[in-house]
């Protein structure tokens, strides 16, 4: 049976359930987080590939700044030397090309980030020109090293290695000094340089607009990225305050009502998630089996075991009720006369019968609202609700017919009677009512028993 009401319980339950809830909430959460985290390793990814453009591109345009420097160094000290004879410029232009080396430092560097083979080949075309654009510059060293006839001790050795052509050679000195000025003063030499420039140039055009391709397409893609960031968090501020919305309905809320019910001594009321409505359920169950329990044993502890009417104990307590009335009541005092000889002639089975058939009586002749009870061995009391002095023979009609009844020799009873004693109040039950009865039925018994005889009112009892 309890199995059953369990089951027809779990049925009646509906709700959200806090297991199902929270692996939904982790796993959401998880979810949430892991990409998050994807997210935030990609943007994290995405800058530091920005910062490489960056750097590719400063790194590239040191390099272009190097080379065009080396080269402007070389063609400065070369003109110089051309125009001057001092030595000490072929030796700065050598020390420039043999141990400072920018251009090919720069070359060098640029092979350290990953810059497209396209973009190197430029540079190195302009470093190669440039390298080629030196053969001339010795030469022309060389020429005005013979017209101003320099030692060969004093000349740097790529310029003593170099032959003057056979026409060269029958040259004048005026005439290999012009000669060698022309050679990186000339027109020809500033196209030649010109292109050395303009390749430098076009390796930084294509170098600038290739770092912004790369940089607008990598700052789109940080903000796709940081846009999906956002859009995470979001998701996962709107889980916690929906997870916050849930522990307050759903959890804090049914602890509460369920503890201000607790303290007031009522039923559970039935909200929450689903665990909290079924504990309520349960609870309400217990709630209600142990209220009938105690209304049980209430009755059982008011009740008289033999007769089925109230015993002294409740008696006691109504009247402590009615005495905080002001209403009219009655009080009836019942005694069944010679109880002690039935007993003694007929046995305690039969006397039991005889007090169950006149509470039975007593039941029976009486309004529904009176209060009947059972206030000693053969004493019984009726309390008469909003009875009045008037009233007395209706009632002594009542008393003589169960008197008659009583008087009728059947199922193995002996004949009794009753003797009864009434008392009115017309302000509530007071101490004096009881008294009074028990005068008047003390003036019953002394006038032989089996009557019923009244005190007159004489206000609150």
């Amino acid at each position: 049976m309890d199995r059953e009401n369990e089951q027809q319980g779990k049925k009646q339950v509906r709700g959200i359930r806090i297991k199902a809830f929270n692996f939904w909430i982790i796993m959401v959460a998880c979810l949430l987080y892991g990409a998050l985290i994807f997210e935030t390793l990609s943007v994290a990814g995405q800058y530091e590939e920005l910062q490489s453009v960056s750097q590719r591109h400063i790194a590239c345009e040191r390099a272009a700044s190097m080379v065009r420097e080396g080269s402007n160094y070389l063609t400065e000290q070369v003109r110089l030397y051309t125009a001057t004879g001092e030595r000490q410029y072929m030796d700065l232009y050598f020390e420039e090309a043999n141990v400072t080396r920018r251009r090919d430092i720069a070359l060098a560097e640029l092979s350290t980030y990953k810059v497209s083979d396209y973009l190197t080949e430029e540079l190195a075309n302009a470093h190669q020109a440039s390298n080629d654009l030196m053969e001339r510059e010795i030469y022309a060293m060389k020429l005005v090293s013979v017209a101003t006839a320099a030692e060969d001790g004093t000349l740097h050795d790529q310029v003593r290695a170099v032959q003057l052509t056979e026409e060269d050679g029958r040259l004048t000195p005026q005439e290999l000094l012009q000669k060698g000025q022309d050679l990186v003063f000339g027109d020809e030499y500033q196209q030649l340089k010109q292109g050395i420039m303009g390749q430098i140039g076009e390796f930084s055009a294509d170098v600038l607009d290739r770092a912004q391709l790369l940089r607008t397409n990598t700052a789109q893609e940080l903000e796709h990225l940081l846009k999906l960031q956002r859009i995470l968090i979001s998701a996962l501020f709107v889980l916690t305050v929906l997870t916050f919305i849930f522990i307050t309905v759903l959890i804090v809320k049914p602890l509460s009502v369920y503890a201000k019910c607790i303290k007031d001594d009522k039923l559970f009321e039935i909200v929450g998630a689903y665990e909290f409505k079924y504990l309520a359920v349960t609870y309400n169950d217990i709630y209600e089996i142990n209220a009938a329990n105690e209304a049980m044993l209430q009755q059982q502890a008011e009740t008289d075991p033999l007769t089925g009417l109230i015993n002294r104990r409740a008696f006691d307590r109504h009247v402590a009720v009615l005495k905080t009335s002001q209403k009219p009541v009655g009080l009836l005092l019942v005694d069944v006369d010679e109880f002690k000889t039935v007993n003694d002639v007929y046995g305690h089975a039969v006397g039991d019968r005889v007090l169950k058939k006149v509470a039975d009586l007593l039941s029976q002749s009486f309004r529904s609202s009176d209060l009947p009870a059972r206030i000693g061995g053969d004493e019984f009391a009726v309390i008469l609700m909003e009875a009045t002095f008037d009233q007395r023979e209706g009632i002594r009609r009542k008393v003589e017919e169960m008197n008659q009844e009583l008087q009728r020799r059947e199922g193995g009873l002996p004949a009794i009677s009753l003797s009864v004693g009434g008392a009115f109040s017309t302000q509530g039950y007071g101490d004096e009512l009881f008294r009074q009865a028990d005068e008047a039925l003390y003036q019953v018994k002394k006038a032989g028993r089996k009557g019923c005889a009244f005190t007159e009112p004489t206000g609150q009892g």
